[in-house]
């Protein structure tokens, strides 16, 4: 247990380490309802490196998770064949880049079946549904919480979260 703490917070463990923990704690926002998984979006096109049809947050987090994975690996695999000094640093850095180039293959084919569950049209606007009268579909809905049904005027159907002051529900 002790190599394989010493490999997560050593380097170069440690940097995948800290996306790790800045990927769960985004995923405990979103969880949270704080952040959507789609917030970084507009920010990278990720087709030019063959990630793309997935939210780039999919596909950081599913990055960051394979790279410390082989890294840990790696590390806790080939320090105790490789004497300490300049010969294991170079391996270190070798680790690295390898587990960069390792993670960013699987992720390519990992994000391939899930572009289906991501569909490219874009939701419409929220100001389409504003005014329109809705079924609650929850127990209650409040200013805290709730689901309402919405039906547009060309007949489809949305479930959205009810949200505003008591008079507008």
């Amino acid at each position: 247990m002790g190599r394989f703490l010493a490999a997560a917070a050593g380097f170069p463990t440690l940097v995948f380490t800290s996306a790790l923990v800045m990927a769960v704690v985004f995923w405990l926002l979103v969880a949270a309802g704080v952040t959507e998984s789609g917030s970084f979006d507009a920010d990278v096109d990720l087709d030019a490196r063959g990630l793309g049809g997935v939210p780039v947050t999919v596909a950081f987090s599913t990055m960051t998770v394979l790279a410390w994975t082989v890294s840990v690996s790696g590390t806790v695999l080939l320090d105790p064949v490789v004497s300490p000094g300049v010969g294991r640093v170079l391996v270190r850095l070798a680790v690295a880049v390898a587990a960069l180039l390792v993670a960013w293959r699987v992720t390519r084919l990992l994000v391939r079946p899930l572009h289906r569950l991501f569909p490219d049209r874009p939701a419409p606007p929220r100001a389409d549904s504003v005014g329109l009268t809705c079924t609650i579909r929850t127990r209650r809905a409040d200013t805290g919480a709730g689901l309402v049904e919405a039906t547009a005027r060309d007949g489809s159907t949305a479930t959205l979260r009810a949200t505003g002051g008591a008079q507008n529900l």
